[in-house]
């Protein structure tokens, strides 16, 4: 993510944005990503924000890489024991067969449609065989801004699943709903978990 609106909303209301997120580490998808991956496992939360889904990882034994485009979220996500937390962002990620769990979670929709087929093919090369990837987006088509300005790149359940498919994943659990998010916008959203075929 480097859309300068969007890292300047992010920076100006990390801590607002940490207060409503601070439950959702303990989330059914945060434990079936644990439950999926070796004990003692080595992952990534890329866009990790506060750091809450990194440190439910930390508690759980796993070894935790944590990046963020924004200092001010870096700041609190350094904050949680185990969690290692670092500046970068996909375009960061050159790494092979390096993680056993890769997290993005709802991160990748602040970078242009356009990348996306090169960042889950960096995702994949990143991944050991049989890796697991958590991934989660809100559904839609096309780019906008949302009401506060952040960018936000849509894509449709059926385009999302064809391009992890088409990027070497195999979809193995998926999830859908509506929420609303920082901007107070309800809007449908997909997460879903998939490993490295």
């Amino acid at each position: 993510m480097s859309d300068r609106e969007t890292l300047d909303v992010y920076a100006a209301k990390a801590a607002e944005y940490a207060r409503m997120t601070d439950k959702e580490a303990a989330g059914a998808a945060m434990l079936r990503f644990i439950a999926h991956v070796p004990a003692g496992a080595t992952v990534l939360d890329i866009g990790c924000g506060p750091g809450f889904a990194a440190a439910a990882m930390a508690q759980a034994g796993l070894d935790v890489h944590a990046w963020d485009p924004v200092p001010e979220m870096l700041a609190l996500a350094k904050t949680h024991p185990g969690v290692t937390a670092r500046q970068a962002t996909y375009a960061d990620l050159t790494d092979i067969a390096t993680y056993d769990g890769i997290w993005s979670n709802f991160s990748m929709l602040h970078t242009p449609l356009s990348d996306w087929p090169d960042q889950f093919t960096a995702i994949h090369a990143a991944l050991k065989p049989g890796g697991l990837l958590h991934f989660g987006t809100k559904l839609g088509e096309g780019e906008s801004r949302d009401s506060i300005g952040r960018l936000y790149s849509y894509r449709t359940e059926d385009d999302l699943t064809d391009l992890l498919t088409r990027t070497g994943f195999k979809i193995g659990y998926s999830r859908k709903g509506e929420e609303a998010g920082l901007s107070g916008e309800v809007a449908p959203f997909i997460v879903l978990q998939a490993q490295r075929a």
